[in-house]
């Protein structure tokens, strides 16, 4: 109770402060409001006529989340049926979660909802000692985690901006403060997209549904196949897929290869012509013939590569033309770190546990049962196990949030 006390007072002085600058997304009057309490109670189908009603409503109500909606109402305070869907915004969530990382065994832990048994990683389908289904989840926001989310944003940014032609001024980029980004097109040609529209989209930014015939590889496996050779003019998926191609042989050794599926006998083939292989592609000869080397172990690579270079997005969200989204410059409650926008070439140098902190002064007493080595600002903090510790008061705050620590007196 103290630490939920601790929290709700913070969250109430940033938002009663000058510091709360939270801008009102556009078109504010046609948007549905969602937010949960401290008391973890969903309210929505809430609306605003202006951002002063919108930030007085923060101040007196002061959420432990707070979403909008990314589609545009007729009637945003009614019931769903009756709303009046006008259009979406086109929006991306890239998620940590979805992506596969070597840190999770360390610092993610899940507990069965039934039996209490619990474990480090990712949680099971089922409990391996009652068979249930339920867990509680715990994930930590760690950089490599966040890099990923980056890296991951990064390919969703150069497909929507030079495959898809949408400017910098209709893409919107912000850390989502918790474990990703999320990635707002506001644009009159995608408001009116639906969910199977939406979803071709995905299916491109994911590459799901990838054709070899149409990049250079055909059963035939000829010389004079299609060629694979990107030229300045080239853009999509033949100029990724064929960057992609070369950047992975240039840099394979015999594990990456055995990876993918492929037997020594052709992986040592690869290496030993590795030069041969990258000069076919930059004479645009496709895949020429190599001995040993199989149409079948071309396209395991290239299957490889197109994972490589497709973008793991939380696919849902991108179809759900009624999405609440979480609201840019308000507190996430599993971090009490703030959503932040930033221009899309600002990326590379976008820092969360510096440019997403809010809380900036003073220290806090806790008791930390179970946490990682993390970093705010340029402090390092952890790892802590079952101790007490006096933090700024930025890192109590998010141990506090993630159920990692608890408020001493």
């Amino acid at each position: 109770m103290q630490s939920r006390l601790f929290i709700n007072k913070l969250f109430h002085d940033y938002y009663s402060s000058e510091d709360c600058e939270v801008v009102a997304p556009r078109i504010i009057e046609k948007r549905e409001f969602g937010f949960i309490s401290f008391d973890n109670v969903m309210m929505r189908h809430k609306a605003f006529a202006n951002q002063n009603e919108l930030r007085n409503f923060l101040k007196e109500f002061v959420p432990f989340d707070a979403y909008y909606s990314c589609a545009y109402y007729g009637d945003p305070k009614a019931e769903m049926d009756k709303k009046g869907w006008l259009g979406a915004d086109l929006i991306f969530d890239i998620d940590a979660d979805h992506i596969p990382t070597p840190c999770d065994k360390v610092h993610d832990y899940w507990t069965c909802g039934a039996c209490g048994f619990s474990g480090k990683g990712i949680a099971p389908d089922k409990c391996p000692i009652c068979g249930k289904e339920k867990f509680e989840v715990n994930t930590w926001p760690c950089e490599v985690c966040l890099q990923s989310a980056k890296e991951e944003t990064i390919k969703v940014l150069d497909m929507l901006m030079n495959d898809f032609g949408f400017s910098d001024k209709e893409t919107h980029v912000f850390f989502s403060g918790h474990r990703g980004y999320h990635v707002h097109v506001e644009n009159e040609a995608v408001q009116m997209l639906d969910t199977v529209a939406r979803k071709e989209i995905v299916d491109y930014c994911s590459g799901l549904g990838f054709n070899f015939f149409f990049h250079g590889l055909d059963e035939k496996y000829q010389e004079e196949s299609p060629t694979l050779h990107a030229q300045p003019s080239d853009f999509g998926w033949r100029k990724r897929l064929t960057l992609g191609l070369q950047h992975f042989i240039q840099k394979a050794e015999e594990d990456d290869l055995k990876k993918i599926g492929l037997k020594s006998n052709v992986s040592n083939a690869i290496l030993r012509n590795k030069e041969r292989v990258l000069k076919f592609w930059s004479d645009g000869k496709a895949f020429g013939r190599v001995k040993g080397v199989s149409v079948e172990s071309w396209r395991k690579i290239i299957e490889y590569v197109v994972k490589l270079e497709s973008a793991k997005i939380d696919t849902v969200v991108t179809t759900d033309v009624h999405r609440l989204i979480r609201l840019a410059d308000t507190l996430h409650g599993k971090t009490g770190l703030k959503k932040v926008e930033f221009p899309a070439s600002a990326i590379d140098s976008f820092d969360p546990f510096k440019d997403a902190v809010v809380f900036k002064s003073g220290e806090v007493k806790v008791h930390v049962s179970d946490a990682p080595s993390f970093r705010i600002g340029d402090e390092t903090f952890g790892p802590y196990k079952n101790q007490e510790a006096e933090l700024p008061t930025a890192a109590a705050v998010l141990l506090v949030c993630k159920n990692r620590a608890e408020v001493i007196s």
